[in-house]
């Protein structure tokens, strides 16, 4: 496990051990019991939900929520009829996929491990892969397009949200402490390159994970390159109070791409 790995792990931890950020609320036995009468949506950005089209038929399927525990999309598609595995970095995380399973009966396969390697998986074993925005905690890319277009069946479904690169042009710590709207950092970048280490000792000791900007090119491009078609795309952006960006630009994006060609 690579340093980085390992530290955002952490991170990650103890972010869902204090509960305060959305992504580790576990959703509740009210939004399940809707689920399983066909009453649900799921995000992969921040706001929109995710296109019904998108998904099809999830009765049934075999479906790998990636790098997305919490306790909330993975129940949500357990519930709708779905067979899932839950992967992810942080086992504190995938905690609350298996809380919410035991407590409204679901069945939830869970999976610890890093979203750039899925070796632990059989050549075309899931029908349908979902990935909301975590790509960003990720030193590297393009391997999980391909590891995700080997794991996929034939015309499976990619289902992905990720960071508009042109957030990361601007100090976001800086903004948070009154600094102006301006743009300070070249594309792509990353946290342990952008920050002196005194920065990066103090940003590690808040217990933020490390971040990693990644291009276009390596976002859609990649997903094109490992074997997919993009077939839908949508724009998000956050809640009013996340970023003054949200003013001026889009700050996620979704991709809905199928698998073409291989096994």
């Amino acid at each position: 496990m690579t340093d980085i790995l390992k530290y955002n792990r952490q991170a990650w931890d103890v972010q869902s051990e204090n509960a305060e950020s959305p992504w580790v609320q576990p959703v509740d036995s009210a939004a399940i019991n809707a689920a399983r009468n066909g009453d649900w949506d799921v995000i992969l950005t921040p706001n929109k939900n995710v296109p019904k089209a998108w998904f099809g038929d999830i009765r049934g399927k075999n479906v790998l929520c990636l790098a997305s525990a919490g306790g909330q999309q993975a129940p949500i598609l357990a519930a709708a009829g779905a067979m899932v595995t839950s992967f992810d970095n942080s086992p504190v995380q995938l905690t609350k996929d298996k809380l919410v399973a035991d407590r409204d009966g679901l069945d939830i396969h869970l999976v610890q491990g890093d979203m750039a390697d899925l070796s632990c998986f059989d050549d075309a074993c899931f029908d349908l892969i979902f990935h909301p925005v975590s790509n960003v905690f990720s030193q590297t890319i393009r391997p999980v397009w391909q590891h995700c277009q080997r794991v996929l069946k034939h015309d499976g479904r990619l289902l992905s949200g990720f960071m508009n690169p042109d957030f990361f042009l601007f100090d976001h710590y800086d903004i948070e402490a009154g600094g102006p709207l301006e743009v300070r950092f070249a594309l792509p970048n990353a946290d342990i390159d952008l920050l002196d280490q005194a920065e990066l000792d103090k940003r590690k000791a808040s217990g933020a994970a490390l971040e990693f900007s990644h291009s276009l090119d390596d976002q859609i491009a990649g997903q094109i390159d490992a074997g997919f078609v993009i077939a839908g795309f949508f724009e998000d952006k956050w809640d009013n109070a996340a970023t003054p960006l949200n003013a001026y630009m889009p700050t996620s994006m979704a991709t809905l791409a199928i698998k073409t060609n291989g096994i």
